[in-house]
């Protein structure tokens, strides 16, 4: 199999134009190709025109001729498939148990059970579709419920998302999990989409698939599920408590339990497992016209019929300091109400799949670091984002409203008394207020500056009609559950196999499902299957 890249192919081109490209770049005719598929698409949007530029795995005769000619962008493809690890010998009394349903526990317990150990997965929350009931009643009615919420639930955080699968990590188990979403249900796209997304309307459905499998293969999956304590024993995890009164026994635990789960960190430092500070970041989320962020990327072609919505990703590294940048931008989508307990108000986005909403909105966030918490306290980061939701929650009105501010009003310090062009997406509503009174001054400093800054390289980012939306906090895990970097465990506590963004090493879905996979392969790697 070849792999040849830099296809080029203009935006008003069809997709057919590829199988000739494909055949004058390797000098072969139509006969000698056997098929290709494309592995990559991505968008060129320099230089005044649009181009999509293609890689393709292309399966031809006489491939050892076409490697010695020594083609520009083509190379012999190296092994891509994910090759599972050899299983180990010693026996399990007890089937594993993984805590968190979110990507990375649904990918451990995934490939625990493909391999026959029968996993037990405890989720706090409730499943998808109670789930969903719950959320739309909160945005609605103000009605919120602790276990089953934006942040709690069969999927996790991210099943409430835009559903972005971009990474940076270079491994092979991330074509795993894009194959392994497209078997239960997402898009056949994101196998070869730049920017490959899900949406949340489809990850529903991909996540309830997900589940059924394990459960078909021999696992078992409990909502309402919370791990209230944990039982060691000179220094190996023995068992965990449910809802208080349930004790289940395991000898290997994989604790992916989301970078929410403020409670279960407190018992954890409370029973020894160790913790450090982490920086993290917070700010608001900022909605501008979808139409505008498409005009600025895209210029004439904007609304041309093979452009969806674009997007976008900023950084500008202040005066101060401080860095300010975008995250998480969702086209097309809208603001919501994320708080995982009462009497606080977190912000979040979210994106359909088909991006069609009139506003774009993305974090714009500052970074914190550990000396800013002002305490040694391992949860120090924890307490620092719980003050500022609770300022929210009470600027907004103590009842979920979310205190918001027009960009051209937070620049010069005014409360705003009404909108203007853009209406803001936040449910249940929002509350005029100045940011400036539940954020810290750095952060809302830095905003001011890096707003100007960063307008001047995406035209209209700081226009006056802009709505920012506090307060977002949950950019990524304000701790770490340190473990051994070869073992994956706990570096105090064997058998305990902290996961995934809530225990500080992911940040994004792809990320914490390889990251699920990696600690299921080690105990692969030691315990037979039951």
């Amino acid at each position: 199999m070849l792999r040849v890249s830099n296809l080029k192919i203009s935006i008003n081109e069809d997709i057919l134009v590829l199988k000739k490209l494909i055949l004058k770049k390797l000098k072969i005719k139509e006969k000698d190709l056997i098929k290709y598929t494309i592995y990559k698409e991505s968008i060129d949007a320099r230089r005044g025109k649009i181009d999509f530029v293609y890689t393709v795995d292309v399966e031809v005769k006489n491939e050892d001729k076409l490697i010695k000619a020594n083609i520009k962008d083509v190379i012999k493809l190296k092994e891509t498939r994910y090759i599972g690890v050899q299983t180990g010998e010693v026996k399990l009394k007890h089937r594993p148990v993984i805590i968190g349903s979110g990507p990375a526990g649904l990918f451990a317990a995934l490939l625990l059970a493909q391999r026959g150990y029968n996993p037990l997965l405890l989720e706090r929350g409730l499943d998808v579709d109670q789930r969903t009931k719950d959320i739309y009643n909160f945005w609605t009615n103000r009605k919120f419920k602790n276990n089953s919420n934006v942040q709690f639930g069969e999927g996790g955080a991210g099943t409430f998302s835009d559903g972005k699968l971009t990474t940076r990590i270079k491994d092979i188990r991330c074509r795993k999990v894009l194959e392994e979403l497209v078997n239960f249900g997402s898009p056949n796209e994101i196998l070869y989409s730049h920017k490959p997304h899900v949406g949340t309307d489809i990850l529903k459905g991909v996540v309830k698939n997900i589940r059924n499998e394990i459960i078909r293969l021999g696992g078992e999956v409990k909502f309402d599920a919370k791990v209230t304590d944990i039982e060691i024993e000179n220094g190996e995890i023995k068992s965990v408590v449910v809802n208080d009164v349930e004790k289940i026994e395991s000898e290997v635990i994989i604790l992916a339990i989301g970078h929410s789960a403020r409670d279960t960190y407190k018992m954890l430092n409370k029973r020894g497992v160790k913790i450090i500070q982490k920086p993290f970041a917070i700010g608001a989320r900022i909605e501008h016209p979808q139409e505008l962020i498409n005009k600025s990327q895209y210029k004439e072609y904007y609304n041309h019929p093979r452009l969806g919505a674009a997007d976008y990703r900023l950084i500008d590294h202040a005066s101060n300091g401080r860095t300010a940048y975008t995250f998480c931008m969702c086209p097309g989508g809208t603001v919501i109400a994320s708080a995982s307990n009462e009497f606080e108000v977190v912000t979040n986005g979210m994106s359909e799949h088909a991006r069609d909403q009139v506003n774009a909105n993305s974090a714009f966030l500052v970074n914190v670091l550990p000396e800013d918490f002002g305490s040694d306290d391992p949860l120090a980061g924890v307490y620092f984002q719980e003050k500022y939701e609770r300022l929210a929650y009470e600027l907004g009105g103590k009842n979920y409203n979310a205190p918001a501010q027009l960009v051209g009003d937070f620049l010069n310090d005014k409360v705003s008394t009404s909108l203007g062009s853009i209406e803001p997406s936040y449910k249940p509503g929002i509350e005029f207020v100045d940011l400036r009174e539940c954020l810290p001054e750095f952060v809302t400093t830095t905003m001011k500056e890096s707003l100007i800054s960063l307008d001047k390289r995406l035209n209209g980012f700081a226009m006056h009609d802009a709505v920012l939306t506090g307060v977002e906090t949950r950019s990524s895990a304000p701790i770490r559950i340190v473990r051994d970097e070869e073992t994956l465990e706990s570096v105090n506590v064997k058998n305990l196999y902290p996961c995934g963004e809530g225990a500080g090493y992911a940040g994004g879905i792809v990320t914490a499902a390889v990251d699920g996979i990696k600690c299921a392969e080690k105990i692969i790697m030691k315990y037979s299957n039951i």
